[in-house]
C-alpha cells in the first residue's frame, strides 16, 4: 500500500488500527495494548499495517483520561486572585454521586489542597476593567514558593480573566522567569467563559495532564519523524500532534469521540437518523446519541469526579467491558465492574496470569464467543475460565451457567442504564432510536438490550471492533473558541455581537493551516436561570431566540415564547472552525440469496438453556442475507450472538441489523 492514511485507537485491552489507501481499500487489525508504554503498541500497530508510504496518522489516545482516573494530583498548584483562596473549597452544592449509607455528605478531596493554593493581589471587574493593579513582586514571591515546594504544574485562574486576560498573561511571564520548569495553564486560554469554579477546575486539569500528554505526543512524533500526525479531540475533530501541548485537555475523551464519529458516518450512509452508539471495549462501555447525522456535543462533561467544561461529544461511560471483573458485595449480591482485568493480566481465559472471573470468561463459558480471538491470534482457555467462575458460583449459590448468565445480565443492565443517561435523562424516548453496537464486546449483548430498552433495532457495522480507529479517518480538524457576553435579548447590541463573533472567527483562522469554515453557536437562557442551552447562531438574532424557545420546550416540556415578562438572556458566544477532510468510502456488498450457509455450529446458552447454534462467518454474508436465531455471527474482532426469536439481516453496506 502507498500513500496510506492510518487511524490508531488505543484502548484498555487492544490497540486498534485501520488503514485506507488512495483507492479506498481498507485494512484493519489489532495489537495488544501496552499500558506501561502506550507508544510501544502504537508503533507495533503501524508496523503491522506494513505500508510502504504513509500519508498521515490520526490517533485516539487515553493518556489524559488515564492520568485523571489515577486520582493522584501531587505536584499541582493553583494561583488565584487575592481573597479567593477558598474557591475550590466552596465549589458547588451539587452532590457528585449519592449520600450512600451516610447521613451526611462529605466533600471529596479537592484537586488542589488548600495549602497549595496561593493568591496574587490583582483585580478586574466583570467587564474586564482594571480595579487593582497586578502585584508583580507578590507574583514573583508566589512563583518562587511553588518552585521551592516542588510544584511542577500550576493553573492560573484570576477573577473575570475571561473578559481581560492581561493579568494572567503577566503571571505566566513571571512563572517563566522564576520557575521555568513548571507547566502553566491560564484559564483565559483553557476556558474563556464565566463560572469561576468550573473554570478553575478545568484549568487545573489542563495543567495536570499537560506534561504527560506533551511527553507522549513528543515520543510519538520522534518515532514518526516528519510524518503528519494528528490526535483526536473530545469535540469530534483532530489537532496536529505538535500543537496538542497548548491545550491537552481537549483530548480528554479522545477515544470515545472517535468511535462516535465513525458510527455517525456509518449511520448516515445506511439511512439511520436517530441512533444511540454503544462502544463496548475491554474495560468500559461508552454510549452517545446521534441526531440528524451528528453526535450530540456538550460542555458539561466530567472525567472521574471532576467537571471538565470544554466542548466534547456527549458520552456517558460505565465500567462494563469484556475485562470487567465479577465479584460478590459485602451484602452477598453479584456485581460486575468497574474494576477490570485490562490488558495485563487480562481475563482468566487469556491464560496470562489472570485468576478473577470476567465478562469475557462468561462469554466463553456460555458459547457467546469462540475459543480464540482475533482470528486465532489469541487462544482462549475454557478450563481457566471455569476455574475462575466456580468459586464465584459457589459464593452466590448458583450453578456455573447460572452464575455466568447472571454476570452477563448485570452487564447488559449496566449498559442499559448508561443508555438511559443519554436519552431519558435528556428528555429523549429511547424507543425512538436504533442502536449502533460496536467495539470488541459491544455487539455481544445486542439482543438483550433490545429486550430491556424496547429498541427498534440494533445494527452492527462492518469490522465493529475497529470502528473507533475508522472514525479517526473520518474526522475534520476542529477548533473551538468562546467568549462570555452576558446580555439581555431586548438590550442586545448587534454590532457588539458581530464584533465578538468576528474576533472569535479570527482566532479560529489563526489556529488552522487552511481557511476553515465557521460554525456559530450561542448559550442562551431565560433571565434568572442558572444554566444555558446551546443553539445555532448563524442566522438573525430573532432566529436564534426562536431556536432557544424550541430547544427549551423540547428539553423541559415548556417555554415562555409568548410571555413578554420572561426575557431571554445571551451568555456565551462560540465559534467552531472546521477544516474538512476527505472521508474514506464505504464499500457496498454484492447481493446474496437470502439464505446463507453456516460454517459449523456450537452450543449457545441463552434464555436459561443450551441451544445448538449454527455459526456464520461475517465475511461470507452478503446483502439481503437473513440469519434467524439461535445463531452466532463471528468475525476477526467481534462476535454477535442471535437469540431465539430474533433475526439478523445484512443491509447493502454490510451492516448486520438485528431485530425481533
Amino acid at each position: 500500500m502507498t500513500g496510506v492514511r492510518i487511524g490508531i485507537d488505543t484502548g484498555g485491552t487492544f490497540t486498534d488500527v485501520v488503514a485506507v489507501d488512495p483507492a479506498g481499500h481498507l485494512f484493519s487489525t489489532k495489537v495488544p495494548s501496552s499500558p506501561s508504554d502506550p507508544a510501544a503498541a502504537f508503533m507495533r500497530a503501524i508496523e503491522k499495517v506494513g505500508a510502504e508510504a504513509i500519508a498521515d496518522v490520526a490517533h485516539g489516545t487515553t493518556v489524559a483520561t488515564n492520568a485523571l482516573l489515577e486520582d493522584d494530583f501531587s505536584g499541582l498548584g493553583l494561583i488565584t486572585t487575592e481573597g479567593f483562596r477558598a474557591l475550590l473549597e466552596i465549589g458547588r452544592q451539587s452532590v457528585p454521586d449519592s449520600y450512600g449509607n451516610s447521613y451526611f455528605w462529605v466533600k471529596p478531596d479537592r484537586i488542589v489542597p488548600l495549602h497549595l493554593v496561593r493568591e496574587v493581589r490583582e483585580r478586574v471587574d466583570q467587564a474586564g476593567a482594571p480595579i487593582t493593579a497586578f502585584d508583580e513582586d507578590g507574583a514573583r514571591e508566589v512563583a518562587r514558593w511553588f518552585r521551592e515546594a516542588g510544584v511542577t504544574s500550576v493553573g492560573v485562574c484570576f477573577l473575570h480573566a475571561y473578559m481581560n486576560p492581561a493579568h494572567e498573561r503577566r503571571m505566566r511571564d513571571v512563572l517563566a522567569d522564576e520557575h521555568p520548569d513548571c507547566a502553566v495553564s491560564l484559564s483565559s486560554d483553557v476556558l474563556n467563559e464565566y463560572r469561576e469554579y468550573e473554570r478553575a477546575v478545568t484549568t487545573l486539569v489542563d495543567a495536570f495532564v499537560k506534561p504527560r500528554v506533551a511527553a507522549y505526543a513528543r515520543s510519538i512524533h520522534d518515532r514518526l519523524g516528519r510524518l503528519p500526525f494528528y490526535i483526536m479531540k473530545s469535540n469530534g475533530g483532530v489537532i496536529a500532534g505538535r500543537e496538542v501541548h497548548r491545550q491537552p485537555i481537549t483530548t480528554i475523551l479522545s477515544g470515545p469521540a472517535a468511535g462516535t464519529l465513525g458510527a455517525a458516518l456509518v449511520a448516515r450512509e445506511a439511512g439511520f437518523e436517530s441512533v444511540i452508539t454503544l462502544d463496548g471495549g475491554g474495560t468500559s462501555t461508552d454510549v452517545a446519541v446521534i441526531a440528524g447525522g451528528e453526535p450530540s456535543l456538550t460542555t458539561e462533561g466530567a472525567v472521574g469526579r471532576f467537571a471538565v467544561k470544554v466542548p466534547m461529544v456527549d458520552v456517558v461511560t460505565v465500567g462494563t467491558g469484556g475485562g470487567s471483573i465479577a465479584w460478590v458485595s459485602p451484602e452477598g449480591t453479584l456485581k460486575v465492574g468497574p474494576r477490570s482485568a485490562g490488558a495485563s493480566p487480562g481475563p482468566a481465559c487469556y491464560a496470562q496470569g489472570g485468576t478473577e472471573p470476567t465478562a469475557t470468561d462468561a462469554f466463553l463459558l456460555l458459547g457467546h464467543i469462540p475459543e480464540h480471538l482475533l482470528g486465532g491470534e489469541i487462544p482462549l482457555d475454557r478450563a481457566a475460565a471455569r476455574a475462575a467462575y466456580e468459586p464465584l458460583a459457589e459464593a452466590v449459590g448458583l450453578d456455573l451457567e447460572g452464575c455466568a448468565a447472571g454476570v452477563l445480565e448485570i452487564s447488559a443492565w449496566n449498559q442499559a442504564n448508561a443508555i438511559r443517561q443519554v436519552t431519558v435523562k435528556r428528555g429523549l424516548d429511547v424507543r425512538d432510536f436504533d442502536l449502533c453496537a460496536f467495539g470488541g464486546s459491544g455487539p455481544v449483548g445486542a439482543c438483550r438490550l433490545i429486550d430491556i430498552l424496547s429498541l427498534r433495532a440494533v445494527f452492527v457495522p462492518r469490522d465493529p471492533g475497529n470502528l473507533s480507529a475508522f472514525g479517526l479517518l473520518a474526522t475534520d480538524v476542529r477548533t473551538d473558541h468562546v467568549q462570555t457576553l452576558v446580555r439581555r435579548h431586548d438590550q442586545l447590541d448587534r454590532d457588539e455581537l458581530e464584533a465578538v463573533f468576528g474576533r472569535l472567527e479570527g482566532e479560529a483562522r489563526e489556529a488552522h493551516e487552511h481557511e476553515p469554515a465557521f460554525v456559530r453557536t450561542a448559550d442562551l437562557r431565560y433571565f434568572g436561570q442558572a444554566f444555558e442551552i446551546r443553539v445555532a447562531a448563524d442566522g438573525a438574532v430573532e432566529e436564534v431566540e426562536a431556536a432557544f424557545h424550541d430547544a427549551h420546550e423540547r428539553l423541559y416540556g415548556y417555554g415562555y415564547r409568548d410571555d413578554p415578562s420572561q426575557v431571554v438572556e445571551w451568555v456565551n458566544l462560540r465559534v467552531t472552525g472546521v477544516d474538512a477532510i476527505r472521508r474514506p468510502p464505504l464499500a457496498r456488498l454484492e447481493a446474496g440469496d437470502g439464505d446463507p450457509r453456516p460454517d459449523g455450529s456450537r452450543p449457545l446458552f441463552v434464555d436459561g438453556r443450551w441451544h445448538e447454534a449454527p455459526v456464520y462467518r461475517r465475511d461470507a454474508l452478503r446483502a439481503g442475507d437473513v440469519v434467524p436465531g439461535p445463531a452466532v455471527i463471528q468475525e476477526f474482532g467481534s462476535t454477535l450472538p442471535i437469540h431465539p426469536g430474533f433475526a439478523a439481516r445484512v443491509d447493502p453496506l454490510g451492516n448486520v441489523v438485528v431485530s425481533r
